[in-house]
């Protein structure tokens, strides 16, 4: 049986200890003989086998006293980078601010000359409110001879 993500945990832990059990009677061990070797109690190698939990360390222990340590390099490889990873810290290393002058006359705001939206100063030629010339209404100033909200005749009928 494979042990992969489809496993429980109970499963994975069954599976485990009978290829434990199956390695130590292929080297002729009793329980007994491979709890010495490895440092441990009998009963942890027992609860071992069975697929129950025990310690990390006991089951280092058991694994390189089984001759089986080294499976651990391949069961938890040593992390690598992804490429991503390495790209986003070589981008890192290498990312610099913009230090070009600006044109000149460009002004300060950085938005590329754009005074739309902003206050204007006096004398720039753009209309702003409160700039209408008293003494006469909108509709006069802008060429018509009634006073603004009066239509006219004509108006009215069309």
């Amino acid at each position: 049986m494979r042990i992969d993500e489809l496993l429980t945990d109970d499963a994975a832990l069954t599976e485990l200890g009978r290829r434990l059990a199956q390695h130590r009677l292929e080297r002729n061990l009793t329980q007994a003989e491979l709890a010495a070797q490895a440092g441990v109690g009998q009963a942890t190698v027992q609860r071992a086998e069975r697929g129950e939990s025990v310690q990390m360390t006991s089951m280092i222990r058991l694994l390189r006293a089984l001759d089986l340590l080294r499976g651990l390099d391949a069961a938890v490889p040593q992390s690598i980078e992804l490429p991503i990873a390495r790209l986003e810290r070589e981008q890192g290393r290498r990312r610099r601010r913009a230090s070009g002058s600006r044109a000149a006359g460009a002004g300060g705001s950085g938005g590329g000359g754009s005074t739309e939206g902003s206050d204007q100063r006096p004398g720039d030629g753009r209309w702003r409110w409160g700039d209408e010339p008293s003494g006469g209404t909108a509709s006069e100033e802008a060429g018509g001879d009634e006073p603004a909200g009066e239509p006219d005749e004509d108006r009215r009928g069309a």
